[in-house]
């Protein structure tokens, strides 16, 4: 009977494991609503992005082709990724020699750095509040700070679309990817994923400046967005079921539009949300002076208007909650098994 009692501690012993992991992104997520990304503290993310401006120029100066360049861009990535896992990897485990418990803090905050659901709707919020004050300056600056778009031209219904597309496309790629990926791996993973993210962000185009140096960075986010995108889209819909939005709508244009972008996620979380409002997202867009026809998404049912940017929070905010519990019932689950 040795082995069976073996088997069972470790399997209780996996179980205490899984639960200690549970409760710290649970206590990341609470405190990502609490407190958001205030000014002035210390951010992974900025660290980051500094790191790959860094390197982006050093690897820029010592490339000579096309080849060169996307060889570059792979360089550039795995640097970033490697190095983000890799040290978050390290401080954790180094602080936990000198108390467990600092190792559990230290855990709890880079998860809680690699979300953003509290600063995703308040940085929404701002460019509402400026659009009911009919303050269009002061919007297409809010705007500007949370798109990569041009805004200097935006009217009401372009910038409250532009708001609306922003807070739909980052329910995952802010909220619930890092959410899943610290479920599987803890801060590491979760920080590896936003480190992708962050890249993708900054050199992931397709323009003639981006579209070498930035191929890796752009592959692995599809690569790791690809689960997380379906999965918020299915939070989307119920969501939208809860609060009362148009949940059948939602679900048609889920259907139909979800990969009518190149990217084969970024128009999950769009759609989803175009159809929960009866809204039409997608169009006209001007990147660096460029026009960009952007994929049409949902049928234009009604208006976009700056209370549609509420609404759209109010999505965010609940798809959030049930990735939350969602991920908890599927723990629960394994367990049973």
């Amino acid at each position: 009977m040795t082995w069976t009692r073996e088997i069972f501690a470790i399997n209780y012993a996996a179980e205490i494991r899984w639960r200690e992991k549970m409760m710290k992104v649970l206590a990341a997520y609470f405190l990502d609503l609490a407190l958001g990304d205030p000014e002035g503290y210390p951010h992974p993310v900025v660290v980051i992005g500094k790191a790959v401006t860094w390197l982006e120029e050093g690897l820029r100066r010592r490339a000579r082709s096309s080849r060169e360049l996307k060889t570059a861009g792979f360089i550039l990535c795995f640097l970033i990724v490697a190095s983000s896992f890799i040290s978050s990897y390290v401080l954790i485990l180094l602080a936990r020699l000198i108390h467990p418990y600092l190792g559990d803090l230290i855990e709890i905050f880079i998860i809680y750095t690699c979300l953003a659901t509290r600063e995703l709707g308040r940085a929404a919020n701002r460019v509402y509040d400026a659009l009911i004050r009919s303050e269009l300056a002061e919007a297409r600056t809010r705007l500007s700070y949370i798109v990569s778009r041009d805004t200097h031209r935006m009217n009401q219904e372009e910038i409250s679309r532009g708001a609306v597309e922003t807070v739909a496309e980052n329910i995952s790629d802010a909220i619930i990817a890092p959410l899943f990926y610290a479920f599987i791996g803890g801060a590491p993973l979760a920080l590896f994923y936003k480190a992708t993210n962050t890249l993708d962000s900054m050199v992931g185009y397709t323009n003639e400046k981006y579209k070498d140096i930035g191929y890796a960075s752009a592959k692995l986010d599809d690569i790791l967005n690809f689960i997380p995108a379906r999965i918020t889209a299915l939070l989307i819909v119920l969501a939208s079921f809860l609060m009362g939005y148009d949940y059948k709508n939602c679900w048609h244009v889920l259907l139909r539009d979800r990969l009518k972008h190149k990217s084969p996620n970024s128009a999950h979380g769009e759609a989803a949300v175009a159809g929960a409002l009866n809204i039409q997202l997608g169009g006209i867009n001007y990147y660096f002076g460029r026009l960009e026809m952007r994929p049409i998404l949902g049928d234009k049912r009604t208006e976009i208007l700056p209370g549609h940017i509420k609404d759209s929070i109010m999505i965010m905010y609940a798809s959030s909650i049930l990735g939350i519990v969602s991920f908890y019932a599927f723990y629960a689950l394994v367990l049973l098994f």
